[in-house]
């Protein structure tokens, strides 16, 4: 019986050789183009957790860059104080108005949380919204009571209605005064250091008769 032989390639041997190579690093280029070679791929769960943590990373960098440079600053300085590549700050925000309503919404994000933790006072709410004020350029302007965009006008409303549902009876001012209170504050604060705001802003606070708790974020870590 015949034993079944390979088509013959007219090709010399160098130019047969030179071929495979080039499908060999075709091949490479592929695995490499996602990054790792097929069955070596992260699980899908691990992808995610890396992507909420650069997000999580890319909105804390543009807080911190956005009030030290205005907004304005540009998005490069962004990525490199997040410590991730300009290609991964666009995947996940278009541009830069992307960008700060994503700061803004983290920043609402957490003054509902801090409203939401049991038996906390409305004092301490003004705690987390005040150190906003002194760290988030965004946050400042969103709180002047402007209302000419409707994303800023629906994250405003967020804040008012955490106010208005720590608010105890009897309280002398009201949801919508204690917005324009927190309004006046935030053109006081101003200064180079965050430790400087802040000074001027309880020392606002203080002028207006307002009790304010510890000035403070609240983060949520992101999973590991």
């Amino acid at each position: 019986m015949m034993t079944p032989t390979e088509p013959h390639d007219p090709r010399p041997d160098d130019a047969r050789g030179s071929a495979a190579a080039q499908g060999s690093r075709a091949t490479t280029s592929a695995a490499d183009s996602d990054g790792r070679a097929e069955g070596t791929r992260p699980p899908a769960n691990q992808g995610r957790r890396v992507a909420a943590r650069n997000r999580a990373a890319l909105i804390a960098a543009a807080r911190e860059v956005f009030a030290e440079q205005g907004l304005n600053a540009p998005l490069s300085a962004v990525a490199r104080r997040a410590g991730v590549g300009q290609g991964s700050l666009y995947r996940h925000f278009a541009d830069r108005t992307a960008l700060v309503f994503a700061v803004l919404d983290e920043n609402v994000r957490q003054i509902e949380l801090a409203a939401a933790e049991p038996g906390v006072r409305l004092e301490s709410v003004l705690g987390v919204v005040t150190w906003h004020l002194t760290r988030s350029t965004a946050f400042v302007d969103l709180l002047r009571v402007r209302g000419d965009d409707e994303q800023a006008r629906a994250l405003s409303g967020r804040v008012r209605t955490v106010l208005d549902r720590r608010l105890r009876a009897g309280h002398r001012l009201s949801a919508d005064e204690l917005m324009l209170a927190i309004a006046m504050v935030s053109g006081a604060v101003a200064g180079p250091t965050p430790a400087e705001r802040e000074r001027l802003a309880l020392e606002a606070w203080r002028l207006l008769d307002v009790e304010v708790g510890p000035l403070r974020p609240f983060e949520t870590a992101v999973e590991g």
